[in-house]
């Protein structure tokens, strides 16, 4: 697949070899990666798809913290997913991998076929028509009623993690990083159909913060684009 289709994991800053090391050492990688796990709550059974999977990260954590569950890690560069099959054949974890974008999952894999699906720092570096084509494949590939959660920068809310933000804005260019910033995330998980829209934690790092957003399709009887009585929490802090 060409490059030229999407941003290599680290943007300009080097190969995908370092991006781990990097992560690690700027995004408070544990607890956003906890947090979103925890989130997801991974049960047996589940089929959970991770957009976006990368170096395979956290495909392995939700596989550790639930071995029952079917862990399908999805990824258009495929040295980073050379990088994440190692990574669990050295851990001895069984995982699904396939090579591809994240805008056609329901073609990838059927329609309504994932109980959950999570993606994480993969929508900041996406023009806004791919966000949000990722965002439709993602409810698309969704059985009504799963979860959705995406870790990654939203708002930045103080000048503090706006200037640190701004090493992922020269990695990963400004145009596609912005909204991010700007806070446009959960309305654009909103158009996309999803209900209960919320931030649900928020890591300051030192490249900015990390929001962790959840969501749901909605059950077969819901109608609209909120869930009864709920109401996104976009400026939960």
């Amino acid at each position: 697949m060409p490059q030229e289709h999407y941003t290599p994991a680290l943007g300009r800053l080097g190969p995908v070899r370092f991006y781990d090391g990097i992560v690690a050492l700027l995004t408070r990688e544990r607890r956003w990666r906890a947090l979103t796990a925890a989130h997801l709550a991974a049960a047996a059974g589940d089929t959970i798809v991770d957009v976006g999977c990368g170096t395979g990260s956290l495909a392995l954590l939700l596989a550790r913290a639930q071995p029952r569950a079917r862990i399908v890690g999805v990824d258009p560069d495929a040295a980073a997913l050379a990088i994440a099959r190692d990574k669990a054949l050295r851990a001895g974890v069984t995982l699904e991998w396939r090579l591809a974008m994240g805008d056609a999952l329901a073609d990838l894999m059927g329609a309504a076929s994932a109980d959950k699906v999570v993606s994480s720092l993969v929508l900041h570096q996406c023009p806004v028509p791919m966000k949000r084509a990722m965002l439709a494949s993602m409810h698309a590939l969704l059985r009504p009623g799963g979860r959705l959660v995406i870790a990654d920068y939203g708002l930045q809310r103080t000048r503090l993690m706006r200037l640190a933000f701004r090493l992922v804005q020269m990695a990963d260019g400004k145009p596609d990083t912005q909204p991010n910033a700007d806070g446009l995330l959960p309305r654009l998980i909103e158009e996309a159909g999803f209900v209960g829209v919320r931030e649900a934690d928020l890591v300051p790092t030192p490249t900015g913060s990390i929001s962790i957003y959840v969501a749901a399709r909605p059950c077969a009887r819901s109608s609209g684009s909120t869930a009864p009585g709920a109401t996104p929490n976009i400026s939960r802090i």
